[in-house]
């Protein structure tokens, strides 16, 4: 059996999930201190589909499974041209904004945790980012896939303007 990053899992349905932040709170009661745990999950099929999920709970395990459900109940595709982005993108949430920038095949992957685990789940080999404003790891992913709903479709676009894409990328 081949050893993998325990951040990343590959179940059966064939969805890559990332582990972005795993947070420890605690409560002080009268007792003593109450900790509570929350996490913050990427998952995607490397093909386009990615979500994202938040949970939180008093286990470790059980607040982990919580956003990975949430994750896969909020997925949504993001359109690819040959590994990359088909155009710049600047995407916001709150205060953080994430700038995401096509790049030549064999940059790789330029991106900061939160952007690089999305990338990586979308199934983006080339891109570059920059995350300016807050770096709060939530925000920066819902920046991400405010980013990602941004992205036009080459197809959607061809249609709209009326033309074939053959027309628009000659």
């Amino acid at each position: 059996m081949e050893h993998q990053n325990n951040k990343e899992r590959k179940p059966q349905d064939e969805f890559v999930e990332k582990l972005v932040k795993l947070n420890r709170t605690a409560k002080t009661v009268k007792g003593g201190r109450r900790m509570s745990f929350s996490a913050l999950t990427v998952v995607g099929d490397q093909k386009g589909r990615i979500g994202f999920g938040f949970g939180k709970a008093n286990d470790v395990t059980e607040a982990i499974r919580k956003s990975l459900e949430k994750a896969r109940a909020s997925l949504v595709t993001l359109p690819m041209k040959n590994g990359t982005l088909p155009h710049d993108v600047i995407g916001t949430y709150k205060s953080s904004s994430v700038l995401l920038k096509p790049a030549c095949p064999g940059t790789g992957v330029i991106a900061g945790g939160a952007v690089r685990a999305v990338m990586d789940a979308a199934g983006i080999t080339d891109v570059i980012s920059k995350s300016q404003g807050s770096r709060t790891s939530v925000n920066v992913v819902r920046a991400t896939f405010d980013a990602v709903s941004k992205i036009m479709d080459a197809r959607t676009v061809a249609e709209n303007r009326g033309k074939t894409l053959k027309d628009m990328w000659g």
